[in-house]
């Protein structure tokens, strides 16, 4: 079997101790012919309310952890992978925010039961302890990320299970985002390698310069916390925000319709 660059660059950052399952597909043939990678496909929920395109489940300032499901029933899941930029580069300090439905299909919409965001490691590794999730009238198995390069914008996508009998008739079942997933010895183990639309390797770290004002007739300042129901200007356009936050360089209004929305 012939051995491809990815292959290798997995291998040797996966040297350090962490459980890493290594992916097949397209991916490892783009990158054994030293081609770009394809990005990780999005997709969405379908059921939005305004243009939330993570669907109407998502809640902003889950707490920083690797572990989301304890003490909670549930096949245990051991999720693992990298996030890399498509010239095969793995990128470090990416965020990745994870939510999902509980054993039986149930969000916890009230506190952050099974929701919780991680970065990767100076590999470009992340490591996730879950439960499967459970189903919910509509849609088969999924788990919901988002996933954001330092100073990139925010993807936010959500990764499949293989074999299960409802990904025929999920409307929103997208192969391309196929986990690898087998049995381990206390559940099963998945990976999923997310690569990001980056050229090369983003800065690990924020700029140490300011970053360059907005452009006239904006309102909108990076760093001040928005109140859901609060309106800015970007550009000369009017934004009113769908759910509180802290404003971060990227996350201007026209960049991130799950956080802004234009009034007309």
């Amino acid at each position: 079997m012939r051995i491809t660059r990815k292959q290798l660059l997995k291998t040797a950052l996966a040297a350090a101790p962490l459980p890493i399952l290594l992916a097949g597909g397209t991916i490892e043939q783009a990158a054994a012919q030293n081609a770009p990678l394809d990005p990780t496909p999005m997709c969405d929920d379908g059921d939005e309310t305004h243009e939330q395109i993570e669907g109407p489940y998502f809640k902003p300032n889950s707490p920083e952890r690797t572990s989301i499901a304890t003490g909670l029933p549930g096949t245990r899941l051991t999720l693992s992978g990298f996030v890399f930029g498509i010239a095969c580069q793995p990128i470090a300090g990416a965020l990745l925010d994870f939510w999902q439905a509980d054993d039986s299909g149930a969000y916890d919409n009230t506190g952050f039961r099974l929701r919780g965001h991680q970065y990767t490691d100076a590999r470009g590794a992340y490591a996730l302890s879950t439960i499967v999730p459970g189903l919910y009238p509509g849609r088969t198995r999924h788990i919901h990320v988002k996933v954001q390069a330092p100073n990139r914008p925010v993807l936010t996508t959500q990764l499949y299970f293989p074999g299960e009998p409802r990904n025929s008739t999920d409307t929103l079942y997208d192969p391309a985002l196929l986990m690898t997933v087998r049995n381990g010895n206390n559940g099963r183990e998945a990976s999923f390698d997310v690569v990001l639309d980056i050229p090369g390797t983003p800065p690990s770290t924020p700029p140490t310069t300011p970053p360059s004002s907005p452009p006239g007739g904006s309102t909108w300042t990076a760093g001040r916390t928005y109140k859901t129901g609060d309106q800015v200007t970007y550009a000369g356009v009017t934004y009113r925000c769908l759910q509180g936050h802290t404003a971060q360089p990227g996350w201007e209004p026209p960049n991130v319709p799950a956080l802004w929305q234009a009034v007309t």
